[in-house]
Parts: C-alpha cells; sequence; structure tokens
C-alpha cells in the first residue's frame, strides 16, 4: 500500500510539474515542485527544448542550437544567482543538483553545435538520457539510444548529484543497453567513484 501511494502520488506530481513548466518563470518553478520532481520536469523540458531546436534546423534556420545553447547558458546565470542569495538548505540543495545536471545539458547542447548536428536522429543525441512526458498514456518515459524505460515513481529524495562525466555517459548507454536487453550489469570500480549513483 505504501509503494502504491508513493508512485501515485509523484507520478501525480510529475503531472502537475510538466504542465506548469511554461506558465512562470524558470527559477519560481523550482522552487514550486519537490526536487525530484522539478529536477525530472527540466529534463523532460529541455529534451522538448532540444526538439524543438531540432525542428527549427531542419527548416532552414540556422542558428536555432546556437541561440538555445545561449538560452540555457542564461538560465545557469540565473540559477547561480540564486544561489547567491538567501535560501534553505533544502533549496539550496536542490537548485545545486539542477545546476549539476544543467552544466551537463548545456555541454551537451554545445556538442551538438560544435559538431554541427542537424538531425534528432544523431548518435550523439540518441546516446543522452531522455526523459519524455507522454500526454496520452500520463506516463513519463526515459529512453536512451534504441531503449526506453517507464519512470518508476521511486522516491529519491533532495540528494547531491555528481557531475556526469564522458565514462558516466557510457555507463548510462552500456546498463541501459544490458536491460533492454534483458540482460543485467555490475559496475566495478574504487570506493566513491559514483558506481551506485549511476
Amino acid at each position: 500500500k505504501l509503494k502504491e501511494s508513493m508512485v501515485a502520488t509523484i507520478r501525480h506530481e510529475f503531472t502537475e510539474a510538466v504542465s506548469a513548466y511554461e506558465e512562470k518563470p524558470r527559477e519560481q518553478y523550482l522552487m514550486d515542485f519537490p526536487a525530484q520532481v522539478a529536477l525530472t520536469g527540466t529534463q523532460v523540458w529541455w529534451v522538448l527544448e532540444v526538439g524543438i531546436a531540432f525542428g527549427r534546423l531542419e527548416e532552414g534556420y540556422e542558428n536555432a542550437m546556437k541561440e538555445y545553447n545561449k538560452k540555457q547558458i542564461a538560465q545557469l546565470n540565473t540559477l547561480i544567482n540564486l544561489l547567491l542569495g538567501k535560501m534553505s538548505k533544502g533549496d539550496r540543495q536542490k537548485i545545486m543538483t539542477v545546476c549539476t545536471i544543467d552544466v551537463h545539458s548545456r555541454d551537451v547542447v554545445a556538442r551538438l553545435v560544435q559538431q554541427k548536428i542537424d538531425s534528432g536522429q544523431a548518435f550523439l543525441w540518441l546516446s543522452q538520457l531522455r526523459h519524455r512526458w507522454d500526454e496520452a498514456l500520463n506516463h513519463c518515459f526515459v529512453n536512451i539510444c534504441d531503449a526506453e524505460f517507464k519512470y518508476s515513481y521511486e522516491y529519491l529524495g533532495n540528494t547531491a548529484r555528481l557531475v556526469i562525466t564522458p565514462l558516466t555517459d557510457r555507463c548510462y548507454i552500456t546498463l541501459t543497453q544490458s536491460l533492454h536487453l534483458t540482460m543485467s550489469g555490475a559496475p566495478a570500480g574504487p570506493a566513491g567513484t559514483g558506481k551506485t549513483e549511476t
């Protein structure tokens, strides 16, 4: 009963958060929702906005991805300025976590620009962990390469996140492809390097 209630509550919050993203400034949006919900909501919208930029590129607007990258940098600067002010410990942790993920998102888009990627079917984009909200099914899905997983709505809390490195990205691909093929994986290595978090 407890697990069912947890899943239902987080899924309901997701529904609210995904639809509310465009209604207010991003920094206000982040303060209005719990950390896990706000972070996933920003990830869903990152994927949507990159998709829109790809659409504009295909229509012939050459600077679409560059302009989106500038928008990302402005969003990051806003969050950094927010961190310089006074806020509760929980809110500070939430914003720092969003900043960590935003830096990776910014870097991904910068690589898309640098490598002149103009299609959403390019491996550089498909190999990213991409969250999407399905309106018809009212569910969050996580895609990477050709694998798709339904979000499990497990409560994760408001925790710190490690920086996402190229190795982390490769681990995501390897482990998700293994799960997609109904196999498993066992990361190995020194203590404190991010195996559990990955």
